[in-house]
């Protein structure tokens, strides 16, 4: 049950992460200061101000002319779009009463559609599918430029759903009610106005609502600090408040878990990345505060059981249940004072738990080894407290993605799994546990030839010894002569692992052109859980950076590559990263891009959703915190005289999470310092900085071409 502002904090690059998006705030305190003498660009932190739009748009057409204008970029860009449009790619689903669910963007429809088709259907390789909502129809008679956000469904009958949709692609949203039997939004329905929400359904006639109730009402994080429960037909000023956090936490939220016979009402308080309390609501409003770990990675509710997802060690009822592990126990036995907690998965120096998914019988574990993915089924006891039986399960291929989720965890113990390499397509399967090996359903189509590839794991040692894992994927008859061009992608922060997955963009963007692509597992990560994450928390921030650099270090001494043919990409928190790694590294590298990102970390926590990561960061308003957070932040580190590798910097207008302002004032100052810069804002798009798959194509192609042109 991890609150809803997990994925928009960790996601969104072109590199590495999946995209959210809409409506820039940038919070500064001085609105009217343009420059002083430490920050000369604070103008730039206008977002929206005609001065520093016209900057842009001058750095733009500087970009364009320079770098996407020749036919190999039109050619690059449409190849790319052709895989973002395909209709032979898998259309995933998720299962709502009778009926499967999918969105879908291709040329037809560049905003998308929300369609949905039986199983019977879905099975066949063309499914009929009905259209539901048409985002692209919607934003035209609305006059706006939607993007799709989320859908939030009532169970069990799934008639009624809140639809959330945002302009341009931020992160904040508006949300309207939408009747599935008539296929049309509800006349005089639940509405709210853009902001950072969170709407969720208690029953038909009532929801759960965290949103901008007016002045005091938001976090410094930008987020939702009250929350409340909002009857049909009544003003949004009369909702009852069911709780209220403090300024300084980063978000409150309420939900109902409908599991049919142990329905249960959920308040949580979330009070910064890692730390969060979880309160029980009772029917007359009581809250009972759930006496878990507030650090706790995963608490989660699954009809009568209870499970845990442990940060740190926790000594509780006679026994210590050490970091990553996770446990459980029936949720009324722990309610009522018992802590006899059954531990279904432990870690080790090579094993993590990357997530989990219920079935109605079974718990699936997604576990990785070294990175690479081996599933686990366990079956609850029926009575007593008992053992938590294992189920045979498949593995996956070598060097391989596995990722199974239960179906419907109401009614079945059918689930879908999907299986992807960094050369083999996704392969969806289908299958219910207990009743053989599942059967594949769909398949993605291959976008490049793989055959002429290898992939490899391989470690580097960093600065203090640590071995630090990355996957190579390499043309079969490359020779180690020092001279191929080499792309490394990274993150390194917020817990976040990057498994092995097929792109036919890097394939056919990189590989086919004759590079080399490296995927560096660095800490900060989650790839060995939490102490590969907190290995890189805070004052230790420079790990994440020195893992890094041994992976290009490591690169060079094979002699796969060289610094004239080695290029770095990443964006958001990877952002951050390829900012460190123009200002500490700059010797390693022929070109960087550095996509959304984070830069200055002296007014990180002012901009934006900034104050949310200061728990990742630190808080550099303290003085003995702002000590180490200086060692890491590339705008107060660039300097002049220094021989740095040319940078593209791409963000985008609507970013309301990182905001623009952090690319456009690095930018700024090293052209000022007189540097090759590169800078290209893309005006809609949010933190994934593209809005739909033309403009995501673009930026990608961009991305791409400028690398190529350095490294080659």
């Amino acid at each position: 049950m991890k609150p809803f502002w997990i994925a928009l904090a960790t996601g969104a690059t072109l590199a590495a992460c999946s995209p959210v998006e809409q409506k820039p705030v940038a919070v500064t305190e001085n609105k009217t200061a343009t420059t002083t003498a430490e920050d000369p660009y604070l103008w730039l932190e206008d977002t929206d101000g005609s001065k520093a739009l016209d900057w842009v748009k001058a750095r733009n057409a500087e970009s364009v002319n320079k770098y996407a204008s020749s036919p190999r970029f039109e050619k690059l860009r449409d190849a790319l779009l052709e895989i973002k449009d395909s209709n032979a790619r898998i259309p995933f689903v998720s299962k709502m009463g009778n009926y499967y669910y999918n969105f879908w963007k291709d040329k037809e429809n560049p905003r998308g559609i929300w369609r949905r088709t039986t199983f019977a259907e879905y099975r066949k390789p063309n499914p009929r599918w009905e259209t539901l909502i048409d985002v692209d129809a919607l934003g035209k008679a609305d006059d706006v430029k939607w993007v799709w956000k989320n859908v939030s469904c009532l169970k069990p009958q799934y008639r009624r759903c809140l639809v959330f949709l945002s302009r341009g692609g931020a992160d904040a949203h508006i949300m309207r009610e939408f009747d599935l039997s008539t296929k049309s939004f509800v006349a005089n329905g639940f509405t709210l106005p853009e902001a950072k929400l969170e709407a969720r359904w208690i029953d038909q006639d009532r929801l759960y609502i965290a949103t901008d109730f007016g002045p005091g009402s938001m976090t410094k994080s930008s987020y939702p600090r009250i929350v409340k429960e909002w009857k049909r037909g009544t003003p949004l000023g009369d909702a009852k408040v069911v709780y209220e956090g403090k300024d300084d936490d980063m978000s409150v939220s309420a939900s109902r878990k409908h599991d049919p016979g142990f329905e249960r009402d959920f308040v949580t308080r979330v009070i910064d990345f890692y730390n969060s309390e979880t309160f029980l609501r009772h029917k007359d409003g009581a809250l009972t505060k759930i006496d878990i770990p507030m650090d706790a990675q995963e608490f989660d509710t699954h009809r009568e059981w209870m499970i845990l997802q442990l940060r740190s060690a926790w000594t509780v009822g006679g026994a210590t249940y050490p970091s990553g592990a996770l446990i459980a126990i029936r949720f009324d036995d722990f309610m009522a004072g018992k802590r006899d907690f059954t531990v279904l998965f432990t870690p080790d120096e090579h094993t993590s738990l990357a997530g989990t998914s219920w079935t109605r019988h079974y718990l699936i574990l997604d576990t990785l080894k070294d990175v690479v993915s081996h599933p686990v089924v366990l079956t609850p006891p029926k009575s007593g407290k008992g053992a938590w039986q294992p189920v045979p399960f498949g593995g996956a291929p070598a060097l391989s993605t596995i990722s199974a989720g239960g179906v419907d965890d109401d009614t079945s113990d059918a689930y879908f799994l999907t299986v992807s390499g960094f050369l083999e397509p996704t392969t969806l399967y289908y299958g219910t546990i207990g009743q053989g090996q599942p059967q594949p359903l769909k398949y993605s189509p291959s976008f490049f030839d793989a055959s002429q590839y290898q992939v490899q794991q391989d470690f580097a040692t960093s600065k203090d010894g640590t071995r630090v894992p990355y996957f190579l994927i390499e043309p079969k008859t490359m020779k180690n002569d020092g001279s191929n061009p080499t792309l490394i992608n990274g993150y390194g922060g917020f817990e976040v692992s990057l498994q092995p997955s097929y792109s036919g963009k890097d394939g056919r963007a990189w590989l086919e052109r004759g590079g080399v692509y490296v995927v560096a597992n660095i800490r900060g990560g989650g790839e060995y859980g939490p102490r590969w994450h907190e290995a890189a928390l805070k004052a230790n921030r420079l790990r994440a950076y020195e893992d890094f650099a041994a992976v290009a270090e490591d690169l060079i001494a094979k002699k796969i590559t060289s610094p004239a043919h080695l290029g770095a990409i990443g964006g958001s928190n990877g952002g951050l990263l390829m900012g460190n790694m123009l200002t500490l590294y700059p010797q390693l590298w022929s070109a960087i891009v550095c996509q959304v990102p984070l830069l200055d970390m002296k007014r990180y926590t002012h901009l934006a959703a900034g104050a949310s990561w200061i728990a990742e960061y630190g808080d550099p308003d303290k003085p003995e915190e702002w000590a180490f957070i200086k060692t890491f932040s590339p705008y107060q580190n660039v300097q002049k005289g220094k021989k740095y590798p040319p940078v593209l910097f791409t963000t985008s207008t609507r970013d309301d999470r990182v905001g623009p302002e952090q690319a456009r004032k690095m930018a700024a100052r090293m052209l000022e310092y007189g540097y090759d810069v590169s800078f290209y804002e893309n005006i809609e798009g949010g933190h994934g900085a593209a809005a739909d798959n033309k403009q995501s194509a673009f930026m990608n192609a961009l991305g791409f071409e400028y690398l190529w042109q350095h490294v080659k």
